[in-house]
């Protein structure tokens, strides 16, 4: 039935939040929360199957949480059918319902995505409403706050912003506020590869999917049937209440360990020693806060080392926070950028697996069966090998969000079109990540059960990753010999002879067309 609101209170897919700043001034009697589940969720770009059961699952269970606590909820749920009515864009569904329920303002926290906040703001315009954009409380600084902090420095460094949240937010620091252990980074003792197979480590937990998730999964399966990845091991938190018992079974079981093994990777093993807490952080199911508190009290309790303690706490207030602060600094062009003018589409085994590269058919295997991959395997691997390729800086993002459970606009475009494939030029990394085959050899025992040597440059046998380096480093020389964290691979180069470079060409050059061809 239409009616006459105060405010209509919008809550975005990974806005899951129940301290979220829409609530503070929430009248029960006079404001109403607007969800919607859309086709666009889940085509805007050819998302995994596993992704979009994820964020609707998790809707549909924090709609239920809310309706609990008294709140009036409004939500479109997608049905079945290809052609339910509700196969629209935000907007259009937004859009009746403002004609029906009549609100006097609609209030959402800041989206994550830029694009959302422009549309969101142009729908409001048209439709003669004022509209609050507040700011999200669930990062430690504000877009306000990293642009101040940046108007300062003469570019961006992770390093010194990471050292300032943390003096800011007294995070790991000794009464004299000094870094715990005597230093701010120990990422030098985060490096070590398995000499045999791991066997002590335990799984994290699981979740085995309830009446609401099922139902769920039913409908992806039926209407995004032609979506890439499975849906055969679904076993992911959400709700709240599963998201932290995951957090704490990382902090009891895991986090000891993983500083020393962070960066290492081994056979049938997608998880190892890490968290995987980030889509439920990114859904907000999670607060940093807690996290990084939890954290810090396993060191100064004893039951984790500052290695691992520092090193997981950095990926959540260093890098997370600059990322974030990056993308809508740098919005909205930093989406179009490609440093190095890259053009090949995503290989058809990004989607699937199906190569014969080992390192990247196990990468693949997590992202397929999990839509998870941990950090090394998406830059060291299929990062660097999208890079050594050719793939277009976007058309790498736009793979990186479709796969990854975790992965949305703001998180996505710096870490995969700039750290990965250095799309920026040097805005997030200092230099782009290019390695051989050895750097894979030396972090997992992928290579002892593929069927192409490390150790050969060229031929039917070697390694393609080697062939891709060189002829990376050969096609871009011009724009990174002058990068000094280049300089030691840029003589190396230097060093071949015409003829040995004449093989490496033609090996990368037949390489590209059977995949382009494939």
């Amino acid at each position: 039935m239409a009616g006459k609101y105060r405010n209509l209170i919008i809550i975005l897919s990974d806005q899951l939040d129940i301290n979220s700043p829409v609530f503070e001034d929430f009248d029960k009697n006079q404001d109403i929360i607007w969800m919607a589940e859309t086709q666009e969720e889940a085509t805007r770009y050819w998302n995994h199957k596993l992704k979009i059961v994820y964020f609707f699952s998790a809707m549909r269970h924090f709609r239920d949480e809310l309706k609990e606590k008294g709140y009036r909820v409004f939500y479109h749920e997608l049905s079945s059918a290809k052609s339910n009515d509700r196969g629209e864009d935000l907007e259009a569904v937004l859009k009746k319902d403002i004609h029906m329920r009549h609100p006097d303002k609609l209030v959402v926290t800041q989206p994550g995505d830029f694009a959302i906040q422009e549309r969101l703001t142009k729908l409001a315009k048209e439709e003669d409403l004022s509209l609050d954009i507040l700011t999200d409380s669930h990062f430690y600084d504000t877009i306000e706050s990293f642009n101040d902090f940046q108007d300062s420095k003469k570019g961006y460094l992770l390093e010194t912003y990471y050292r300032h949240l943390r003096k800011r937010h007294g995070i790991l620091l000794t009464s004299g506020d000094e870094p715990e252990g005597g230093d701010w980074n120990f990422d030098k003792e985060n490096r070590e590869s398995f000499n045999q197979a791991p066997s002590d480590i335990k799984a994290p937990i699981s979740f085995r999917p309830d009446d609401i998730t099922e139902e769920v999964i039913q409908m992806v399966r039926k209407r995004f049937d032609d979506h890439p990845g499975s849906l055969d091991h679904f076993d992911l938190p959400v709700s709240r209440k599963e998201a932290l018992r995951l957090l704490n079974d990382f902090i009891e079981h895991r986090l000891k360990a993983f500083g020393k093994y962070q960066d290492a990777m081994w056979t049938g093993k997608p998880f190892l020693y890490h968290s995987r807490i980030s889509a439920a952080l990114n859904l907000k199911l999670l607060n940093p806060r807690e996290v990084v508190e939890k954290a810090e009290d396993a060191y100064h309790e004893g039951d984790a080392p500052i290695n691992s303690v520092e090193g997981f706490i950095r990926q959540i207030i260093g890098w997370r926070e600059f990322i974030r602060g990056v993308y809508w600094r740098e919005m909205p062009g930093y989406a179009k950028m490609n440093h190095l003018g890259a053009q090949h589409d995503v290989p058809s085994f990004f989607w699937d697996g199906d190569t014969d590269m080992e390192c990247i058919h196990q990468s693949m295997q997590g992202v397929v069966g999990h839509a998870y991959a941990h950090h090394i395997q998406r830059l060291m691997v299929l990062g660097l090998f999208s890079l050594l390729y050719g793939t277009h800086p976007r058309k790498f993002h736009e793979w990186h969000v479709a796969m990854y459970a975790d992965a949305h606009e703001w998180v996505s475009l710096p870490n995969a079109l700039g750290m990965s494939q250095y799309g920026d030029g040097g805005i997030v990394g200092t230099k782009p990540y290019t390695a051989s085959a050895n750097y894979i050899n030396k972090m997992s025992n992928y290579c002892k059960n593929c069927r192409y040597s490390p150790n050969q440059k060229t031929g039917e046998d070697a390694c393609p990753f080697n062939a891709l380096y060189w002829d990376f480093l050969d096609r871009h020389h011009d724009k990174l010999n002058d990068n000094r964290r280049m300089n030691f691979q840029m003589k190396n180069l230097e060093k071949k002879d015409d003829q040995e470079m004449k093989e490496i060409r033609s090996r990368a050059r037949k390489l590209k067309k059977d995949w382009s061809n494939g």
